[in-house]
């Protein structure tokens, strides 16, 4: 079954139990690499805010992306999935970043609300990077991120066989855990890799409960991993290919994996589709309205069993991205990563 699309939240009874590429050649084999072992794999579980149009939110995934653009980039989400089951997964968030002073320094913050079922979780985190030169038209950064996070759960609201077990008298409100992350991205005017781990603290909220056993309430978050690859192929004057990949690890969860496929032409249209392995295929329209302004739609439908019910219509998930230049472009990037 596809995962569900929320932070690493694990609820139980217990008590306290480049990289320098200098070659196209190379470049393209990685990309090789990483799809052939993305194959090996089925996913079948993801616990972090899910996004299918993750090549265009970079920055909530890896701090090190931040300023990347080369200009003021900011961008709204809004994803609901799995329409049409109650309590399915409903995620919003709000990205913006730029780089400061000459670029090699990158500043940004997000902010994300993700509901699933009882439990609810905003995010606020400020995202820093720095940025070398390692070759001509190719640049190197490191991120961190820092912030923090509240947890509420409703456990009151939940329809229970036995309504008075005391382990759920009592909601979790307002737990707040803080957040640190890291992460590396390296580019050319063609080819990107990044590796990040946003949520590196693994916290645990304990919420006291009636029980006479002593047993406690625990939320507990696991770090997540992510790797991210593409590359920009030029097929004509007018038409440019993506493939692009994602790659998300957590601890007691199989790997999951993101690959799509964009097509962009006369850089105003992308069409694109997705599949997450053993999970659902997608399908996305882009366009650039002016210089500023990209939006773009996506929808999921999932190959497991879930997708067969009559309760489920799919996922879907929508953005608006505004972007300012800057006066001066130190190191152009194509619009198309």
């Amino acid at each position: 079954m596809e995962s569900t699309s929320h932070k690493p939240v694990t609820f139980t009874y217990n008590a306290k139990d480049m990289i320098t590429m200098k070659h196209t050649v190379k470049e393209l084999r990685l990309m090789i690499f990483l799809t052939l072992i993305v194959g090996c794999f089925s996913s079948i579980a993801q616990q972090d805010a899910q996004y299918t149009q993750f090549m265009y939110n970079t920055v909530a995934i890896n701090p090190a992306y931040a300023g990347n653009r080369g200009m003021l980039s900011a961008i709204a989400l809004h994803r609901s999935q799995w329409v049409g089951l109650d309590g399915a997964p409903v995620t919003q968030s709000v990205s913006v970043h730029s780089p400061i002073g000459l670029g090699n320094v990158g500043l940004g913050f997000s902010v994300v609300n993700d509901k699933i079922g009882p439990a609810s979780e905003t995010y606020g985190n400020i995202d820093f990077s720095y940025s070398i030169d390692v070759g001509y038209e190719s640049r190197l950064s490191f991120g961190l991120k820092a912030g923090g996070h509240l947890l509420n759960v409703d456990l009151q609201s939940l329809e229970l066989p036995n309504q008075n077990d005391p382990r759920f008298q009592q909601n979790v409100e307002n737990n707040f855990s803080p957040n640190i992350g890291a992460g590396v991205y390296f580019h050319t005017n063609r080819f990107y890799i990044g590796a990040s781990a946003p949520n590196m603290l693994r916290n645990e909220h304990f919420q006291a409960s009636n029980d006479p056993t002593g047993a406690s309430f625990i939320a507990v978050e696991r770090v997540h991993y992510y790797l991210t690859s593409g590359y920009v192929f030029d097929i004509s004057d007018n038409i440019q290919l993506k493939p692009a990949t994602m790659v998300k690890a957590v601890a007691g969860s199989p790997l999951q994996a993101d690959v799509n496929l964009s097509m962009l032409y006369a850089e105003k249209l992308t069409l694109g589709a997705s599949y997450r392995w053993s999970a659902a295929l997608s399908g996305l329209v882009g366009y650039q309205v002016n210089d500023q302004v990209l939006i773009g739609i996506a929808y999921d439908r999932e190959t497991t069993a879930l997708g067969n019910t009559n309760f489920n219509s799919g996922s879907y998930e929508a953005f608006i991205r505004f972007e300012l230049q800057r006066d001066y472009t130190r190191m152009e990037t194509p619009r198309f990563f």
